[in-house]
């Protein structure tokens, strides 16, 4: 009974996705939930709130007043230990990112006091429009958790992303928010994340296409359970939310980025080496763009200090040091040797043979190594569940 005790608030919108809904709200209560359902009026056409009621046991609401009696959307807001949105559509994201109140629905996610998470389900055109990512990101920047779409068949008969996560897939996401406890509280995190430029002149660098997302959710996993945490971000676009436990020092080249963490580290319980800091960089920096002229072009290159190793040697008892490696063959032994002379406590190996788990993506694919050997290996997952992972295992360090 994982959820034994906790009152959850269950939003349904007006989704073919909303027959999974039944399904859910069996599978809360089950746990040990006790659920209130509420529904946006277009939802009622997709399924009977009779179900839902029966299910659990308590009248569905759907509108603001029935014209007799007032809803309780306050009350029900301050009731609710957690609000789970699912089926969520393209429409109520949209009023929910801007504040907009149409619906009952609409009025108790603007009551609540407590956390919400979404599950959203649309067209894959939907999905990828940049109106919804710009409303999902603004429902996150305000502390939501969004439970990722997934791919497979649509009603429209297209595949790919926007089916809404599967019932046992929300039942997770709903037990781990709950099973989340503080277990960094008062520990410092020190996060590396994003690629470095090295200046070969005012226009050009040396570099790669690390976008930092991994280490930026290393960084939120971390400050879920309590964390003080420095990010050290390279040149990178994704958003950083503002968080009172963050603190975010932005570093272009892999000098600036060692001069960051030669600060940070000695006062850090746990460092993790994120970040995809160029091996080399040009011997000299030109002060004038370069031009061109001869067919060839003869460029010095001299190595890039190894911050990594530079912090494991300095590495103390009570610290702990974690890195990462991005390999194309002889992953293991690779990654081994790595953890070996940088004296990392464990080592998050990446493949490039892995569809969907390098540069940019959304998701990973990752083994843990220690001195031992392979820890564990994890299947194609969010990058947001493999943070959740490598911040398991290093707490069992602690």
């Amino acid at each position: 009974m994982d959820l034994q005790g906790k009152k959850i608030i269950l939003g349904i919108c007006g989704s073919i996705a909303a027959y999974k809904s039944a399904e859910l709200c069996r599978a809360f209560i089950k746990s040990g939930a006790e659920v209130r359902v509420v529904m946006t009026p277009s939802a009622t056409d997709f399924i009977s709130p009779l179900t839902l009621s029966t299910l659990s046991d308590h009248t569905v609401t759907s509108s603001v007043h029935d014209g007799n009696s007032w809803s309780g959307h306050v009350e029900m807001g301050l009731w609710a230990d957690l609000m789970v949105i699912a089926p969520m559509t393209a429409n109520t994201l949209a009023h929910l990112a801007n504040g907009i109140c149409s619906t009952l629905l609409d009025a108790v996610y603007l009551s609540a006091k407590c956390p919400v998470l979404f599950a959203p389900a649309m067209d894959l055109d939907m999905w990828i429009h940049p109106s919804t990512k710009a409303n999902v990101d603004k429902l996150i920047s305000f502390g939501n958790k969004i439970i990722p779409v997934e791919h497979g068949e649509l009603a429209s008969g297209l595949i790919g992303f926007g089916r809404m996560a599967e019932p046992g897939h929300i039942l997770e996401n709903v037990i781990r928010h709950f099973q989340i406890k503080h277990e960094l509280s008062g520990k410092k995190v020190m996060i590396t994340a994003g690629p470095t430029h090295e200046k070969l002149d005012p226009v050009r660098f040396i570099g790669n296409s690390s976008s930092g997302k991994m280490g930026i959710s290393l960084a939120v996993e971390c400050l879920k359970r309590g964390a003080e945490v420095n990010l050290i971000l390279g040149p990178v676009t994704e958003k950083i939310h503002d968080h009172p436990l963050l603190s975010v020092s932005r570093v272009t080249s892999a000098d600036e980025m060692l001069e960051a963490c030669e600060r940070f580290f000695p006062v850090s319980d746990i460092s993790i080496m994120s970040a995809a800091v160029a091996d080399y960089k040009p011997k000299r920096s030109e002060d004038q763009k370069i031009k061109k002229s001869d067919e060839f072009l003869d460029l010095p290159l001299v190595k890039t200090v190894d911050i990594a190793a530079t912090l494991g040697g300095k590495k103390m008892p009570d610290q702990l040091l974690i890195g990462f490696a991005l390999e194309t063959e002889n992953e293991e032994t690779y990654a081994m040797a790595k953890l070996k002379k940088k004296n990392f406590d464990f080592i998050v190996l990446n493949s490039t043979r892995d569809e969907g788990a390098t540069f940019g993506t959304d998701t990973n694919k990752i083994s843990i190594l220690d001195i031992n050997g392979v820890r564990l290996k994890t299947e194609l997952l969010p990058k947001s569940d493999i943070a959740s992972i490598i911040i398991e295992e290093t707490i069992k360090l602690l």
